[in-house]
Parts: structure tokens; C-alpha cells; sequence
């Protein structure tokens, strides 16, 4: 759990076969609103999937509540602190997917790789003769990852099917197993499921995900090198979930490093070196007022909803 006197996030997931979509939502809104929780719940079929904050006591209460229904005992959870709640609003949504593949049939409840414990983790990556995949999103890996973890580039989680089946053969070419990973361990559990449908045999990932792996593993033995990107406010977490250094261009919405966010080309609310120069003035003047809207609230004591756009846990 969190520290005393601080924000507990929790991060979590589980696959599981769920029905009444509608009616789940309505329960865990006024759940999770009762209790004070914002960030962002995903239901489907196939289990649900979030990141959330607020109080330990709620938190805790949020938790159980999930973990009662059927099918999510084994609901897999990481919590981490944060001075404030990093999200603002609550939003529960019904979706087709809790992550999104696009993969017809794939049903991590039934078939889905071997979990690896963050302590033996290192010792899996490290072998020669294993393959290991960083199942994140681009712009994820850029600040941070494992040594000599394949990046695929992707731009979207569903474009993964698609650049494995592309690139199959030259990267299983001398490799006995693949190891994957990605932030808090739905990805690249759905990504083992995929595998095993594709007929790999010797496949595993990291339970719990990085978040995992940072939370556990003590630094002096720590292979992860950079930040781990998270989905809200905070942006980035380093060795211990602390909060790490990296910002967010509100107009790409890319990570920024410290350096980046020092730039001539960086705009605060407006754009980065990355985006400098793409956007229509009328779009750099929407940014702006928002910014101004958020530090106006800010200043206030309150929260602008609008600037929310917050991604699930992946």
C-alpha cells in the first residue's frame, strides 16, 4: 500500500468471463464514487482492467469489491503513492476489449504463458538463447526498458499481431523461449496467449509487469534501465515506484525528458521539440487557453476536467 498520508494508486487487471455489462458498470461508479476514487475502470467480457486512486481506505475498499466478483480472485494489483490523486475524474467504461488486439479468439483464461516472479526475472532475460520482447508502445520504451529487449516500435497494441507474424521467423532464429513484458503485465499476458496461438510452446512474461519488477526488486540488482512510463499524471516511475522525472507535451501528449522540457522549442500547454512547428495556430491557441484553464483551477483549489485524458493501465 502506500505511504501514510499520501495518495494510493493501484493498478490492476484480471481476465475473466463477465456478463451484465451495463449493471457491473452502474455498481462499481457508485462504488468508486462513494469512496472518493478517481482514474479510469475498463470492462468487457474478458475481465476488467484500470488504474485508480484515492485513499488506502478506499483504495482497499475499491479492491475488495472487485475481488469479489466472480472470477477476480486472482484480481493482480500493484499499488504506489503519489503526493496527490494523478487523475481528474472517474470514468467506468464498457468496452470490447479491456486491451485492445484486435485477435479474434484469444483467451488468456484459458491458455496464456508461464508467469515469471519479478526475483527470477533477470535470470530469464539474461540467457543468450531467450528472446525478449518489450510489448509497450514506442513512445513507452524510448524512456525506458530492459538491456537487449526487442522493441517493436509499435504505435498501438493492436499493431502487434500483426509485426510478429511479419518479423516471426528471423526473430525466433536461435532463440529456445521468448520473454515478455510490458507495465503492469495485461499486455503481455494477452501477448502469451496470442503466441501460444501462433504455436510457441516456451513462452512467459513478467507477473505483475514493471511496475512489479521496480516494486520488488532492489536496486543494486535492478537490470531496468530509465523510467517506466505510467498512464496519468505522474507520467513516470523509476526503482521503488517513485515518482520519476519525465513531463508530458499537452499537444503531442509524448513524454518529455528534463532536457526536452528545457528546450527553446518546448511551450508549456502547447508543444515540444517534437511536435514544434505541426500544429495549426488556431490548435496552439486551443492548447493554450486549456493550459490556462488548469492553472486558473489550479490556483482556485479545483480540478479542469477538461484536460483529462487518461489512458487505462496497460
Amino acid at each position: 500500500m502506500a505511504e501514510s498520508g499520501s495518495v494510493t494508486v493501484a493498478a490492476l487487471y484480471c481476465f475473466a468471463s463477465m456478463t451484465d455489462l451495463d449493471s457491473l458498470r452502474a455498481s462499481l461508479l457508485a462504488r468508486c464514487a462513494a469512496q472518493g476514487i478517481r482514474g479510469t475502470l475498463l470492462l468487457a467480457t474478458e475481465g476488467i482492467n484500470g488504474t485508480i486512486a484515492g485513499s488506502a481506505a478506499g483504495i482497499e475498499a475499491t479492491v475488495a469489491a472487485v475481488r469479489s466478483l466472480p472470477g477476480c480472485g486472482r484480481l493482480e494489483v500493484k499499488y504506489s503513492s503519489a503526493p496527490s490523486i494523478p487523475f481528474f475524474r472517474l470514468k467506468v467504461l464498457v468496452k470490447r476489449e479491456i486491451v485492445t488486439m484486435g485477435v479474434e479468439g484469444i483467451d488468456p483464461t484459458t491458455t496464456v504463458g508461464t508467469y515469471v516472479a519479478a526475483a527470477d526475472w533477470n535470470a530469464l532475460i539474461t540467457d543468450p538463447t531467450t528472446l525478449v520482447i518489450d510489448t509497450r508502445n514506442a513512445y513507452e520504451a524510448e524512456i525506458g526498458t530492459f538491456p537487449g529487449a526487442v522493441d517493436p516500435q509499435t504505435e498501438s497494441f493492436r499493431d502487434f499481431p500483426s509485426w510478429f507474424r511479419e518479423h516471426r521467423d528471423t526473430l525466433l532464429a536461435g532463440k529456445h523461449r521468448v520473454a515478455m513484458f510490458c507495465t503492469g503485465g495485461i499486455r503481455c499476458e494477452k501477448s502469451t496467449a496470442f503466441l501460444k496461438s501462433e504455436g510457441i510452446d516456451q513462452v512467459y512474461h513478467l507477473q505483475g509487469g514493471i511496475l512489479r519488477y521496480l516494486e520488488e526488486v532492489p536496486e543494486a540488482s535492478s537490470l531496468w534501465q530509465g523510467e517506466c512510463f505510467v498512464f496519468d499524471q505522474r507520467v513516470s516511475v523509476g526503482v521503488g515506484l517513485r515518482q520519476g522525472t519525465f513531463g508530458r507535451c499537452h499537444g503531442c501528449r509524448h513524454p518529455l525528458s528534463p532536457d526536452e522540457m528545457k528546450s527553446p522549442l518546448y511551450t508549456e500547454g502547447e508543444s515540444c521539440p517534437r511536435c514544434h512547428g505541426s500544429r495549426a495556430p488556431e490548435r496552439l491557441a486551443g492548447y493554450a487557453e486549456r493550459h490556462r484553464q488548469v492553472q486558473l483551477a489550479s490556483q482556485r483549489g479545483q480540478e479542469h476536467l477538461g484536460v483529462s485524458r487518461q489512458a487505462s493501465t496497460r
